[in-house]
């Protein structure tokens, strides 16, 4: 009797990896299955077992491509204020989203702008990363209201809307070809819009 050939062995992150820069430079859309059996190598039965279906495959590459830097999450994690957060969040991200070794832009923002309504809970999952950002944002923006380093009337959740669309239309501009260079004037204008210093 013939002894039955065992499945062939991939790496997993590889694989995603492949499948999150696919979604990035397409959009979740324009990807259909077989492009993705195609860049990975890997058959559509195994990608079914290993990740479950598209969906679960993208929802998997936008975390994913989370873990491997998120401009927002960065800045939070290691800046000492307020300010601080926001000019190292802005200028990390104009750098990212015009790095070449990558696709253009930023995935969460980009890969489901506009979707048909049979694809409408990916773009409201990538709705929800964004609130997720923004909301952060919000909150360590009051703590700078709280600690004294932003004016006592500072609206902290109108600043945190301004510089999180700030950071949309980066990358907006970098998918449309904009340099480093012209994106970081960007965010020189943008910080000039911060409160003055209370301290």
């Amino acid at each position: 009797m013939t002894a039955r050939g065992r499945p062939r062995a991939f790496d997993r992150d590889e694989v995603l990896d492949k499948a999150m820069r696919l979604f990035w430079e397409r959009g979740y859309e324009a990807v259909a299955l077989a492009d993705i059996t195609a860049v990975t190598g890997i058959n559509s039965p195994s990608l079914y077992a290993a990740y479950g279906a598209k969906e679960e495959l993208f929802r998997a590459a936008v975390r994913r491509y989370n873990e491997q830097g998120s401009p927002v999450q960065n800045a939070l994690a290691t800046q000492p204020t307020a300010r601080l957060t926001i000019e190292v969040m802005l200028r990390d991200s104009a750098r990212t989203y015009t790095d070449p070794a990558n696709p253009r832009g930023c995935m969460v923002v980009l890969a489901a702008t506009n979707c048909t309504q049979d694809n409408a809970a990916i773009q409201d999952f990538l709705a929800d990363c964004r609130r997720t950002d923004r909301d952060q944002l919000r909150d360590r923006l009051a703590r700078g209201v709280t600690e004294g380093e932003l004016p006592k009337g500072t609206d902290p959740t109108a600043l945190a809307d301004f510089f999180h669309t700030v950071l949309y239309g980066l990358s907006i501009r970098a998918r449309d070809g904009a340099s480093t260079a012209e994106l970081l004037a960007i965010v020189d204008t943008a910080l000039a819009a911060w409160p003055p210093e209370t301290g």
